[in-house]
C-alpha cells in the first residue's frame, strides 16, 4: 500500500464519520441529505488531489517525515533563475527517490553548479548537507562533490614467484 492509499483511506473514515454524526444530528432531512452529498463528493475530490500531488516537487520546508536527515544524494537538479531550484534528491534509508523544490538562492545555486562540475570531472555524484534544515550559516557549502574513494590497499606480503616447467622436463 503506498502513502496515497494510506492517507485516503484516512480522509475517507474522516469523511465517513462526519457523516454519521451528520445523520446522527437532530436536524431536518435535507440537511442530513446535502451532509451525504459533500461527503459523497469529498471522496473523489480528495483522491484527485492526492493523485495529482504525486507529479510535483515538495517544497523542502514542509519536509518533516526526513525532516532530521543529514546528507541525501542529489541525482539531478533544474535551475530556475529568480524562481526556484528543483532537486530529486535520493535520501538514505528511502528506496526510491523523491523531488523537491528550494527556494532561489543565488549562494546555493552556484554552489550547485560548482558541485556538479566537479562530481563530473571525478566521476562521482554530488552530495547536499542537512537539505532540510534552513541554515544561515555558509562556513561549509550546502552541495558539495565527494572525494573520491581511495584505492584498496595493496598486499605487502608478496608471494613466490612462479616459475614456468614445461612438461616432461623433470631437472
Amino acid at each position: 500500500m503506498t502513502g496515497v492509499t494510506q492517507l485516503f483511506i484516512v480522509g475517507a473514515a474522516l469523511a465517513a464519520l462526519l457523516s454519521l454524526i451528520s445523520i446522527w444530528a437532530p436536524r431536518r432531512l435535507a440537511i442530513k441529505g446535502a451532509a451525504l452529498t459533500t461527503a459523497g463528493l469529498f471522496l473523489p475530490v480528495s483522491y484527485a488531489a492526492l493523485v495529482d500531488l504525486l507529479s510535483k516537487p515538495k517544497p523542502v520546508d514542509l519536509e518533516w517525515w526526513q525532516g532530521e536527515a543529514a546528507e541525501a544524494e542529489v541525482l539531478a537538479s533544474r535551475l530556475v533563475e529568480d524562481e526556484a531550484i528543483y532537486l530529486w534528491l535520493q535520501l538514505p534509508d528511502v528506496a526510491e527517490p523523491r523531488a523537491y523544490v528550494l527556494p532561489w538562492d543565488r549562494a546555493s545555486a552556484e554552489q550547485l553548479q560548482q558541485a556538479m562540475r566537479e562530481a563530473e570531472q571525478q566521476g562521482n555524484g554530488v552530495q547536499m548537507r542537512l537539505p532540510f534544515e534552513p541554515s544561515l550559516e555558509d562556513r561549509e557549502p550546502k552541495f558539495y562533490a565527494p572525494p573520491q574513494p581511495a584505492l584498496p590497499p595493496k598486499d605487502l606480503v608478496e608471494p613466490p614467484p612462479q616459475v614456468y616447467q614445461p612438461p616432461g622436463r623433470d631437472a
